[in-house]
């Protein structure tokens, strides 16, 4: 009998209004989940420094609707690391993301 084994992992994002290095290392983004405050915004970027986080690779805005992405093909690539920023009244968000 073998056993399962996936690189698939979840992560929560729950920092609000401040860079934050949630994964050092490449990985891909295959899905993104939050939960719906008025006026919220997710900008992931491609660094290992939340310090210096460089150009946005990806920005969601979305509201009391909340977000539900499921990221076509391979995902978003980060090569570096994923730092997000999270906007908003409070709450948080869910990736879903593979990687070494």
């Amino acid at each position: 009998m073998s056993s399962f084994s996936s690189d698939q992992t979840t992560k929560n994002l729950a920092v609000i209004a401040a860079d934050t290095l949630s994964r050092l290392g490449r990985a891909r983004v295959t899905s993104i989940q939050g939960y719906g405050v008025a006026g919220s915004t997710l900008t992931l970027y491609d660094s290992a420094s939340a310090g210096a986080p460089g150009t946005a690779v990806a920005v969601y805005k979305y509201g009391t609707e909340g977000l539900e992405v499921y990221i076509p093909g391979s995902g978003i690539l980060f090569t570096n690391g994923i730092v997000y920023n999270l906007a908003g009244a409070g709450g948080s968000v869910t990736i879903t993301l593979t990687g070494a």
